[in-house]
């Protein structure tokens, strides 16, 4: 996996090269910058990943905990606020403490339901009735979206090995990532090769048929190179590749209307390029809950 992550590197940094090379007078800079923002983005999910359980469960709750932050920070937020959105960012700890010690159960109804019964009643409290639907709506959609969606990476790594394969949490992890990061791209790259027909231009301009059905196929067939990693037939891969991408899709729309309801282009500017962390996961917002109850519900019964 590792070594086929590098090899897509290295392939798209010597094709940005020799772009550069053969038209100089071509602005490739923001293609060039987001190539070198995956080279550091791709070592820090693999060391991330690889190191140790504890570390990777770290990683992805500070990851949910900086898109919720960047989320938040857009909002036009009250001054009776702000207590409700403390409690909003110590769920994130809370919520992986869940997955820390395999109770699945408050996994599942932490956010949805407690946290979703808690929050309007802190938002009471404060006596402040002027904008509180806005609010409590606000502020729980963002625990759904960046809190207990991204929270199902880490739950995918306590999976235990599946059946007679060599698939475990981390490989299926792997590969939920992989495929997910790789749509992105190629639908990206195709539309930009040969984008003409808008999806949706008043939400994302950028997003069209030619790249949607480019990057969500040569996905699939890209995502049978790590087969090895889940313990899916190759035609289980191809739909499952399939159902990510298109999930994935939606999920980067969603964000889409977000920034654009809230007028903004990114959501922050950590990452050159691409734009704030909460850019890059959109997608994974949507597609981590989907696979890993596909996953448990097919393999797991």
């Amino acid at each position: 996996m590792a070594m086929i992550t590098l090899a897509i590197l290295l392939l798209a940094t010597v094709i940005v090269w020799a772009l550069r090379r053969a038209r100089p007078q071509r602005d490739l800079s923001e293609v060039s910058a987001r190539v070198r923002s995956w080279w550091s983005m791709a070592a820090i999910f693999f060391f991330a990943i690889l190191v140790s359980s504890r570390i990777s469960l770290v990683f992805f709750a500070l990851l949910s905990f900086w898109a919720l932050k960047e989320y938040i920070t857009l909002l036009k937020t009250r001054p009776a606020d702000h207590r409700a959105l403390f409690w909003a960012f110590l769920a994130v700890p809370i919520q992986y403490l869940w997955v820390f010690t395999g109770w699945y159960v408050m996994f599942l109804i932490f956010i949805p339901v407690y946290m979703f019964l808690f929050l309007p009643i802190r938002l009471v409290l404060s006596k402040e009735p002027a904008g509180f639907v806005a609010s409590a709506s606000q502020i729980q959609w963002g625990l759904m979206a960046f809190v207990f969606g991204l929270s199902h990476l880490g739950y995918l790594l306590t999976l235990p090995t599946i059946g007679h394969s060599l698939a475990t949490g981390r490989t299926l992890l792997l590969f939920l990532v992989f495929v997910t990061e790789m749509s992105d791209v190629l639908q990206y790259v195709w539309g930009k090769w040969l984008g003409r027909r808008k999806i949706l231009p008043t939400i994302s301009p950028n997003k069209t048929w030619e790249g949607f059905a480019g990057g969500i196929l040569s996905t699939a067939l890209l995502s049978l190179t790590i087969r090895f990693l889940t313990p899916f037939s190759w035609r289980e891969t191809l739909v499952v590749a399939l159902l990510v991408s298109v999930v994935g899709f939606f999920g980067g729309a969603v964000m889409s209307a977000v920034k654009r309801d809230l007028g903004v282009k990114d959501f922050g500017a950590l990452i050159p390029g691409h734009g704030g962390v909460l850019d890059r996961v959109d997608s994974l917002c949507y597609a981590a809950p989907v696979f890993f109850h596909y996953v448990r519900y097919f393999h797991f019964r």
